[in-house]
């Protein structure tokens, strides 16, 4: 079975290919968007693993949550592969795939969501606990048992989660950004289970629905106009 999988939650994209249980993974360029550079990723990495789309079972993708833009791009192209070829699309949580990645058993993902906030999840086992959310990270929900591994670049850019969290966690990953190769390992036992969805029915998961800060909400952190 193989399948492509994508990832653009973040500005460090990236895809993969899943041949018969072996992973091909490439970094999107830096320094270009993501919509520029994407499908010519995908198509010069199939043409590497020597397949075409013909070959694919189906199409994955990093459905959220994360950089709203890069959602989208990851949703449509998902999309639009999908239609052209008559293939399956498999959803996963950006979250979830940052956490089979770590290989922690308990993990906590704190993703950095911009605005002040970050995006957060606990997982057992790969398994979500409860539902992803993004707060403040003063305001940051704490397990009531230790032995935690917190990961993702929220730690490093709000210093008062460690603060918040060192009673509970035993490791820490702050490098831990979201990866292709983790969304195709995700994806590739549920497309053989037949979990996938038609392509008009992916979507992004945002969690929240606002872009930006407003110009007060901005002043009111001591930001510019």
């Amino acid at each position: 079975m193989n399948l492509l999988a994508i990832e653009t939650s973040t500005d460090l994209g990236s895809i993969a290919i899943w041949r018969d249980g072996e992973l091909l993974r490439r970094d999107c360029p830096a320094g270009r968007s993501h919509s520029e550079t994407l499908l010519p990723l995908i198509r010069s990495t199939l043409h590497e693993a020597g397949l075409g789309f013909s070959d694919l079972g189906g199409i994955a993708f990093a459905a959220g949550p994360g950089s709203f833009t890069g959602l989208r791009v990851a949703c449509g192209v998902a999309q639009g592969l999908a239609f052209a070829h008559a293939l399956p699309v498999i959803p996963v949580g950006t979250l979830e795939a940052m956490a089979l990645a770590s290989g922690g058993e308990k993990v906590i993902i704190l993703l950095d969501a911009r605005m002040g906030e970050v995006y957060h999840g606990r997982f057992a086992d790969s398994v979500p606990i409860g539902e992803v959310v993004v707060c403040q990270p003063s305001a940051l929900p704490l397990p009531d048992s230790g032995g935690w591994l917190a990961c993702g670049n929220g730690l490093a850019a709000y210093p008062v989660l460690r603060e918040r969290l060192a009673g509970c966690v035993s490791g820490w990953l702050p490098e831990l950004m979201p990866d292709a190769g983790a969304v195709a390992r995700l994806a590739a036992p549920r497309l053989a289970r037949g979990e996938s969805v038609d392509a008009a029915a992916a979507a992004p998961i945002y969690v929240r629905n606002k872009v930006a800060l407003t110009v007060v909400e901005r002043l009111a952190i001591g930001g510019k106009a």
